[in-house]
């Protein structure tokens, strides 16, 4: 089972094919890389390939940046292990492979009544992906990070073992597991629990606010009564007006509140994204007045979204179009991502909105939202505080404007998601996560000759460069 704009299997290379280079990217199309592909369709063929000279795991490829590329070495397509090996149904307990994909997931149980506990803003990740990023979505105030429905994890280590961890057994490496960004093993199966839902609807509340104060308060007020929370800024809004947008909250939706139309399909899936972004568009299709009309676009539409929305609509929008990253040209885009403290975190964000809009780079998408409590994995990015995730067209200006940025959150005691960064250096990274030490010390315990290694291990610190094939693995 696969994603519907997966490749069909026929046509992907099994891990008995010859070792083959591979040019890959991240899904911001900024950075890309040569790697050795294989991609294995069972656990032990993920032992017997695995290059212990220097391999990552990949899923779906949804990450931003550099987290699944691994230049001159080997990556571990983990797609093809997509088989689930237990369901209850009177609890929602999942047993499944790391291949296993949310849309799959969703596509298959949410007739059954049931739907991811936590899901971040696309269906087209893998669950060893989402427990790689520890990801989160728009309840995070409510509900945490991913961790939250995982019981329990296999992880194929450096040594070729396979070790099952949970909150009981290897509690520090079930953690660790957690943003550790495949950095510590191969997730091969998780056990997770999936929601009970009576309809596949949410009913949803907009709120426009005027500005960056307004939305600050709006957000704390509605996020105590709401599960679902998200905003959206007027990039292109200043002065008085900075940070003005749209407040989407929501809740799951029961068969009594839904209307007529609706209720008579009370589970209605999606089927696969109508439309594609089918070619790399020229770089001058974003420009100043284009980014300004989507922005109006979107806001208009925000502003009239329905009092129920569906599932793909209220949680993944982009998910519509197929290949949407292609919208940002040959130089793809870097979405920044990051997280500040509630403590002075109005003058903080407005200075950061203040840096952006004046650096004459071109902001796009974004959203606003209020995080929770951290969620015990050591390099989990979400903390309590504010976080605004924004894409930006790569350009000549944009990397030091995010070294720019980067330093402005250092200031305010934030940090930045790795699972969207590109430009993040080990110093800064090392400030912004306190636990790294606990981590690195982990790894050199259970990965002592740096099997496991990334691009963006490397670029942070917490990988080894590449060393020579070893054990006959190219």
């Amino acid at each position: 089972m696969q994603a519907p704009d997966s490749p069909p299997r026929e046509l992907l290379p099994s891990a008995g094919d010859r070792p083959r280079t591979t040019r890959l990217t991240g899904w911001g199309g900024n950075l890309r890389a040569d790697c050795v592909l294989r991609e294995p369709e069972t656990p032990a063929e993920a032992a017997a390939v695995m290059d212990r000279a220097g391999t990552i795991a990949r899923g779906l490829g949804r990450s931003y940046g550099d987290a699944a590329l691994n230049g001159g070495g080997q990556v571990l397509g983990m797609r093809r292990l997509d088989r689930y090996l237990g369901f209850d149904p009177a609890t929602g307990v999942l047993e499944c492979e790391a291949g296993v994909s949310l849309e799959q997931i969703i596509r298959d149980f949410t007739p059954r009544g049931w739907f991811p506990m936590i899901t971040p803003g696309t269906k087209f990740v893998t669950v060893g992906g989402c427990i790689a990023n520890d990801v989160h979505g728009k309840a995070h105030h409510a509900q945490g990070c991913f961790s939250a429905c995982v019981d329990e994890l296999t992880l194929l280590t450096a040594c070729g073992d396979v070790v099952r961890a949970s909150r009981g057994d290897n509690a520090e490496l079930f953690w660790a597991t957690f943003g550790g960004m495949g950095l510590l093993g191969v997730v091969l199966t998780a056990r997770l629990r999936l929601r009970p839902i009576e309809t596949s609807y949410f009913r949803q509340k907009v709120i426009p606010v005027g500005d960056l104060a307004g939305m600050f308060a709006a957000l704390e007020e509605n996020d105590r009564a709401f599960t679902y929370s998200v905003a959206t800024l007027d990039v292109m809004a200043r002065g008085a007006r900075l940070g003005r947008g749209v407040i989407a909250l929501g809740e799951h939706a029961t068969p009594a509140e839904l209307p007529a139309r609706l209720a008579a399909s009370p589970l209605r899936v999606s089927g696969p994204p109508r439309l594609t972004v089918p070619f790399e568009l020229p770089e001058l299709t974003l420009n100043r007045l284009t980014i300004r009309l989507v922005n109006a676009v979107i806001q208009l539409v925000q502003k009239r979204a329905p009092p129920f929305g569906h599932y793909d609509g209220f949680f993944y929008p982009l998910d519509s179009i197929a290949h949407w990253n292609r919208g940002y040209g040959r130089r793809g885009f870097a979405q920044y991502q990051f997280v500040i403290p509630f403590a002075d975190g109005l003058p903080r964000m407005r200075a950061i909105l203040d840096a952006i809009l004046s650096s004459g780079e071109l902001p796009f998408l974004n959203v606003l939202k209020r995080f929770g409590k951290e969620s015990g994995g050591l390099l989990s990015f979400p903390r309590e505080g504010w976080t605004l995730a924004i894409d930006f067209p790569v350009r000549a200006g944009t990397a030091a404007l995010l070294r720019r940025l980067d330093a402005m959150v250092l200031e305010a005691g934030g940090r930045v998601y790795l699972g969207k960064d590109s430009y993040l250096d080990a110093a800064t990274f090392r400030r912004m996560y306190p636990a790294i030490d606990r981590f690195t010390a982990l790894k050199a315990k259970v990965d002592p000759h740096g099997v496991f290694t990334s691009d963006l291990g490397r670029r942070v610190g917490l990988a080894p460069r590449l060393g020579p094939p070893r054990d006959g693995h190219a």
